[in-house]
């Protein structure tokens, strides 16, 4: 018979020579994403989780990983291979190669399709199952699970405690979830024991679009819009912060774009401290524009040397 190769490295995203830290950060990664309770109903999500599951057992495990190793490069993509002299002393080969013993690591055959016949010949049995018949079952760690959380840009500046519900293939639970001030835009939160089974859920945090802040890393910026004659004269006004309003002074001359920076009074930052917010001006005309405007505009217009396209003005 031939044993299908299936390249556990590859599986894993990692390089043959990665560490033993690297495979496992890659391991729990991909768990996160696929899951089966995180993809309900995804065959193909299901698949992919046992095949990274499968691959984790060796890997994870330095003699299984070193077993792995010696077979060779000659089984990628599928080929047929003849194990090293070394393995005869774990396999009787002819047999186990007649499909009829079961080699010490014992299961050949045994549990079906549930895992490639590479996993099933050489290490006996379904990951993190029985590695053969007599033998207790091998302890699997739980796979940790991963979800998003939206919330209002106030409360991720504030912090709050919001009520997380997560619905696991077999299971739903209701979570507290504890935002500390001064989160930001995909932080992730992990909740020991949240997950299924008593992995660890991992909470990314989305922030909701606020029509009034754009973000800019700790802070923030609103658009306010002023009259040309404002502009011109200087103007105070209310401008929007996260903290309720507050009054600005515009100086006079100000252009369309300029900001004025408010101190302080942008995002909270972890381990205390705040950005800053900057107010965008906006000059806008009115419309529609009255007679009365419109003539005086125009006496502007007549009285007025201002060129804006010149760089030199005659007054």
């Amino acid at each position: 018979m031939a044993v299908k190769f299936r390249d556990y490295y590859e599986t894993l995203g990692v390089a043959r020579t990665a560490s033993d830290d690297e495979i496992k950060k890659s391991h729990r990664k991909l768990a996160r994403k696929y899951h089966p309770d995180l993809n309900p109903n995804n065959k193909q999500s299901e698949e992919k989780f046992k095949e990274i599951q499968e691959a984790y057992e060796v890997l994870g495990d330095p003699e299984k990983r070193k077993k792995y190793d010696q077979l060779g490069a000659n089984w990628k993509g599928g080929s047929e291979f003849t194990p090293p002299p070394q393995w005869e002393g774990n396999f009787d080969i002819g047999e186990m190669f007649r499909g009829g013993g079961q080699g010490r690591s014992g299961g050949f055959g045994s549990q079906g399709g549930s895992f490639s016949d590479f996993f099933e010949t050489f290490f006996g049995g379904a990951p993190g199952g029985a590695a053969g018949r007599g033998q207790r079952p091998r302890s699997q760690p739980p796979a940790d699970a991963e979800t998003e959380l939206e919330l209002p840009l106030l409360d991720m500046h504030r912090g709050i405690t919001q009520k997380l519900t997560v619905n696991f293939e077999k299971a739903q639970k209701v979570l507290d979830v504890r935002i500390a001030p001064g989160a930001r835009d995909n932080t992730k939160i992990r909740i020991p024991g949240g997950g299924p089974q008593g992995g660890d859920l991992y909470v990314r945090l989305k922030q909701q679009p606020d029509s009034r802040f754009t973000v800019h890393g700790d802070d923030t910026q609103s658009v306010v819009e002023i009259a040309p004659w404002e502009a011109a004269l200087g103007v105070v006004i209310e401008v929007p912060t996260l903290d309720g309003t507050r009054e600005i002074r515009v100086p006079p001359g100000v252009a369309s774009g300029q900001r004025i920076r408010l101190r302080g009074e942008g995002l909270n930052i972890r381990g205390g401290g705040r950005g800053d917010q900057f107010v965008a001006l906006k000059i806008v005309m009115p419309k529609p524009m009255t007679a009365e405007e419109k003539r005086l505009f125009e006496e502007l217009q007549r009285v007025s040397h201002f060129n804006p396209r010149t760089r030199s003005q005659t007054v």
